[in-house]
């Protein structure tokens, strides 16, 4: 290893343990970490505070101020009550409930949604304490089902990449059919759904962060904002939710609609700006963008490419299938997560799994279908969008967030080689 991954490294886990002992307050250990980064010259600050222009990040930061907005509606108000009743009258079935209706919600949105994820967890943040229904256990669950489509038919960007990477490697894709890899997705959910079903009564219950502020200081509101504004702030929210959507299409155009969407808002005098700043500068923002600074950091020091040729050797050429799979499957979602680039660490190391498969003679679509999927589902670090967004909504402790998430990503890999073996024998 070189000097730059080892100081790299170094600075991640020094970040990890802060988050984790909770040393300074949530979205400041990043922070530390990017300035750290620059200090002892494994970054330069444009590389460093990346982040902080992402286009993800800028369009995250726009739909939490949109998300502040709905809150004062009737909508929410109305939510709320719906929600309360819901947990008095049983809070596991309500539980359940929610978390079928997220990922049939997944369904069509697809897998790894970023518009879809932040509108379900801005809704859900929303919901007051009720002991029988306590948002720490909605969060984290309902928040990870906007991974899991129960009815995968939207996963079209999923199998595309599939079959480029067979083909890219020469490998044959007459077996590879969009119904056979939708049934590998589908026990990848069920696998999900079991999970959150046994965790049920292990996941902590306390009042989540929105929850609590809005509770305090939005519930006045709600009753007295004009139907003009309320009107106003539902077609502000329905554009910001299109132009997610149609990112792919419109192209960066996508990205600033919800920014403009609340620029609409501040003129109606729906939000003011102290509201607005409040909104995009929140810890979750700051998280968020800050981490990427870090996984780009450990990207460019080369420690990914370092650690996969490794792993591929370490390997070798008498591995038991399921063990093959399932190694490319953990070392493809654990980079993934370090370094914030699913798609780029997906071929790398799929490739690396066909090329041994081929090697040992072995059909290669198996390790293909489950290594690309295994890019969505890291998770047990908050150090990307998704994880880091249901970290600071839920309120929760890293031992809390762990408690759930490291049992989840081994569930949800060992369901994931386990089904893509089962549809497609090696």
């Amino acid at each position: 290893m070189t000097i730059p991954m080892i100081i790299a490294l170094a600075i991640t886990v020094v970040m990890i343990i802060l988050i984790m002992t909770e040393k300074l307050p949530f979205g400041a250990p990043p922070i530390l970490a990017c300035l750290l980064l620059v200090l002892f010259g494994v970054a330069d600050i444009k590389t460093a505070f990346a982040g902080f222009s992402n286009s993800t990040v800028v369009m995250l930061a726009s739909f939490m101020a949109i998300i502040a907005a709905l809150q004062k509606t009737s909508f929410i108000a109305s939510f709320k009550k719906a929600m309360y009743n819901m947990a008095g009258k049983g809070g596991f079935k309500a539980y359940v409930l929610l978390i079928l209706v997220v990922m049939l919600g997944t369904s069509l949105f697809g897998t790894g949604s970023t518009a879809y994820y932040v509108l379900t967890l801005g809704i859900l943040s929303t919901i007051p304490f009720n002991e029988k229904l306590p948002g720490s256990k909605i969060i984290m669950t309902s928040g990870f089902a906007a991974n899991h489509p129960l009815i995968p038919v939207n996963v079209a960007l999923q199998y595309g990449i599939v079959v480029a990477v067979l083909q890219a490697a020469g490998a044959a894709v007459g077996e590879v059919s969009l119904v056979k890899f939708s049934v590998v997705n589908l026990i990848l959910s069920l696998a999900f759904l079991g999970w959150c079903l046994i965790a049920y009564k292990k996941l902590p219950s306390h009042p989540i962060a929105e929850a609590n502020e809005n509770d305090k200081s939005q519930g006045e509101n709600i009753s007295e904002m004009p139907k003009w504004k309320e009107y106003t702030t539902y077609v502000a929210f329905a554009a910001a939710v299109v132009g997610m959507i149609l990112q792919s299409k419109i192209g960066d155009a996508g990205y600033v609609i919800p920014g403009l969407a609340v620029t609409v808002l501040l003129a109606a005098h729906v939000l003011d700006f102290n509201e607005i700043r409040n909104s995009i500068g929140s810890p979750i923002i700051l998280m968020s963008a800050g981490v990427i600074g870090v996984a780009d950091a450990l990207g460019n020091t080369g420690l990914t490419a370092l650690v996969g040729g490794t792993v591929a050797q370490m390997l070798g050429t008498s591995i038991n299938p399921f063990l093959l799979v399932f190694a490319f499957c953990i070392l493809t979602s654990l980079l993934a997560t370090l370094t914030g680039s699913t798609l780029g660490t997906v071929y790398v190391f799929a490739p690396l799994a066909i090329s041994t498969c081929l090697s040992l003679g072995l059909n290669p679509t198996a390790a293909a279908a489950a290594i690309v999927v295994s890019g969505w589902n890291g998770h047990f670090l908050p150090i990307d969008g998704m994880p880091a967004m249901i970290m600071g909504l839920g309120n929760y402790k890293l031992t809390e967030f762990w408690k759930f998430t490291v049992p989840m990503y081994f569930i949800r890999l060992l369901a994931l080689t386990a089904g893509a073996l089962l549809v497609f024998p090696m």
